[in-house]
């Protein structure tokens, strides 16, 4: 299924612009040799072939595999922010979701894994809420985690962690190559990978003009009664704003800070960029909630970018280091040049 690259015809100009040395190289990859063994998040796993079934905690985890070509590997899911991607709706509907957000360790267990696929260490990991991925391992099902939530960042129980190094689409590049490794679809990896950085290159040049003329803040959501949950400088809407030449208002390393409305509204952001979400775990995850908290709250009704329109709505997964990353640097691409910001 190519439905995430966009368009027919973008698909073949990508595929023509590569031709022939993109076709040479993929008659040139190599196939998987097993056993294969691999570094991932401070541990070995090694498989002694391609899984044959894959259960996946994470939303984008699974998408990856799906765009890869892999839905008929995957037995199972969890932990989903929103909607499946864009037709892969039907194929989505005939897998089983263990949980729309925590699976139990038993569910997991009871679909047979040949391997996990994890988004994110909070879930499985060396203080997970589900389990630590020795658990599994030690029943011979190898955990393969996103190198996004491990490289360069510090997670915990206690915060959603702290990025000690900047994020790139480098990470999500990685684990997209090294899943097609492990399934030994190599060529496939590759086409999805050139697909995004061909997007990314597009958004980019849509408001070049704009560069370094505007500020942001990204607002995930909010617990009740509290401050809002905002994105940290170092992480995937920090690159989101970095590819778009976009000040990030908020200067802190960890992933989601906590920042009072006052500390925001002092910062003058030009744009709010809100989180749209089919989850509901705080009061404000609901994109409905947060435009009617700014246009209530005495703080923000007064802030520029609330009175001038300059709130812009965003897929909450894209706001997570995912391949959605690329559809969030899209999707406020053009809504800063509808909105006549990138003059």
């Amino acid at each position: 299924m190519t439905s995430f690259f966009k368009t027919p015809l973008r698909a073949a100009l990508l595929l023509a612009s590569f031709a022939p040395a993109a076709f040479a190289a993929q008659a040139q990859a190599a196939e998987t040799t097993y056993p294969l063994t691999l570094e991932n998040c401070g541990h070995q796993i090694t498989f002694q072939k391609a899984p044959g079934q894959t259960v996946s905690i994470g939303q984008s985890s699974t998408e990856i595999l799906y765009l890869l070509g892999l839905a008929d590997r995957v037995v199972g899911t969890a932990l989903w922010v929103g909607p499946v991607l864009k037709d892969y709706e039907e194929v989505n509907s005939k897998i089983d979701r263990l949980a729309d957000n925590d699976p139990s360790f038993e569910s997991v267990l009871a679909k047979k894994p040949d391997i996990i696929a994890v988004q994110f260490q909070w879930q499985v990991g060396p203080e997970g809420v589900l389990a630590k991925p020795e658990q599994f391992e030690e029943l011979g099902i190898p955990v393969y985690t996103s190198p996004s939530d491990c490289v360069g960042k510090e997670n915990s129980a206690a915060s959603d962690g702290v990025r000690h190094q900047v994020f790139t689409m480098d990470l999500v590049y990685k684990e997209i190559r090294e899943l097609a490794q492990i399934y030994n679809v190599q060529d496939k990896g590759e086409e999805v990978v050139a697909d995004l950085k061909e997007r990314e290159e597009a958004a980019r040049a849509k408001v070049a003009s704009a560069e370094g003329k505007l500020s942001a803040v990204f607002w995930f959501s909010s617990a009740a009664d509290a401050d809002p949950y905002v994105a940290g400088k170092n992480g995937a809407p920090g690159y989101i704003m970095s590819a778009l030449g976009i000040e990030n208002i908020i200067k802190a390393d960890d992933e989601w800070p906590t920042v009072g409305w006052e500390t925001i509204a002092k910062a003058d952001p030009t744009m709010i960029v809100a989180g749209s979400m089919g989850r509901r775990r705080y009061p404000l995850d609901s994109l409905e909630a947060k435009l009617e908290f700014l246009k209530s709250d005495p703080v923000t009704t007064l802030m520029p970018a609330v009175k001038d329109g300059h709130v812009f709505d965003m897929d909450a997964q894209a706001m997570n280091p995912t391949i959605r990353t690329i559809e969030g640097i899209e999707a406020l691409a053009d809504a800063i040049a509808k909105a006549g910001l990138a003059k």
